[in-house]
């Protein structure tokens, strides 16, 4: 996983909710990996292997980010943009804090 993102970037594309966070997503399917690839728009910009058919790369980007978070599947959903490159997922019963810290961390052993 490579990674051109500034920690600063970070909090651009992370919004508290009442029972978790928010996070903007932008998906760049049918890429050789699945990575993070810096920013776009103020959204996180993600590279997934699958293809954008049958909801194959909306699953893997909750996988993805699940992982890269260090949390269960179950605790991340998307709540926007299910049929579009621009996504908003929602990480469930984590706080702001925690899922920063966890996207610093990610990105720094990547880096």
């Amino acid at each position: 996983m490579s990674i051109r993102c500034r920690m600063s970037e970070v909090a651009s594309f992370l919004k508290a909710g009442t029972d978790g966070v928010f996070i903007k997503v932008y998906v760049q399917p049918r890429s050789g990996k699945n990575e993070i690839a810096g920013t776009h728009e103020n959204s996180l910009k993600v590279r997934l292997a699958a293809p954008p058919v049958e909801g194959e790369a909306n699953r893997e980007c909750v996988r993805f980010i699940s992982r890269l978070l260090g949390i269960p599947k179950s605790r991340v959903e998307i709540v926007q943009g299910l049929k579009s490159r621009h996504k908003t997922l929602f990480v469930h019963d984590h706080s702001l804090e925690s899922v920063e810290k966890a996207l610093i961390r990610s990105l720094e052993q990547a880096g």
